[in-house]
């Protein structure tokens, strides 16, 4: 166990970390939910639940643009709720192991379960900008080439900014200059 300065082990500070987030939580399923107009718009279209947007129609139509917004909206008030469990279970108290090895293994669980909140933060960042690209017409469309982004891989990865063959070329650029 690394002790800091304050006297506070690693696992006390990253239950600390986890109560100074709580208010970003909130303030996160706050914006989820203020969101009242999408559900007034989703409404407005009529959207049918099973419905999902085809090579048929023209690309990024409303509709498509409504599917995917829900979809991500949706995907982040996942995340939301996750995060706020894992909240409330954090805020139960310390752990109570009596023996060296149980409280080793539920630390090391806690160090999981608080990382993958931390990725399902930046999560959150990367949807909050697909948010933003729908609403400045950006969205659906390569920041590289300006190419249409399959809906394939759309419905895959909604966050997604880069069609596959673009993403593909960066990610060997990637591998090269970080080779040499």
């Amino acid at each position: 166990m690394t002790m800091s300065a304050g006297g506070k082990d690693s696992g006390e500070r990253d239950q600390e970390d986890a109560y100074m987030s709580d208010a970003q939580v909130k303030r996160d399923e706050a914006d989820i939910f203020e969101h009242g107009g999408l559900v007034a718009e989703l409404q407005r279209l009529e959207l049918p639940l099973d419905y999902r947007p085809s090579e048929d129609e023209p690309f990024m139509n409303e509709r498509q643009l409504a599917y995917f917004r829900s979809k991500l909206l949706k995907w982040k008030a996942d995340i939301a709720v996750e995060a706020k469990a894992t909240l409330d279970t954090l805020k139960e108290g310390p752990l109570q192991e009596p023996d060296q090895t149980d409280r080793a293994s539920s630390e090391t669980d806690w160090a999981l379960e608080l990382r993958t909140r931390d990725r399902q933060r930046k999560l959150i960042a990367k949807i909050d900008s697909a948010l933003r690209r729908i609403e400045s017409g950006d969205y659906g469309y390569c920041e590289i080439t300006g190419e249409p982004i399959s809906l394939q891989r759309l419905e895959a990865r909604p966050i997604a900014t880069m069609t596959l063959e673009a993403q593909e070329r960066h990610e060997r650029e990637e591998r090269v200059s970080r080779d040499d």
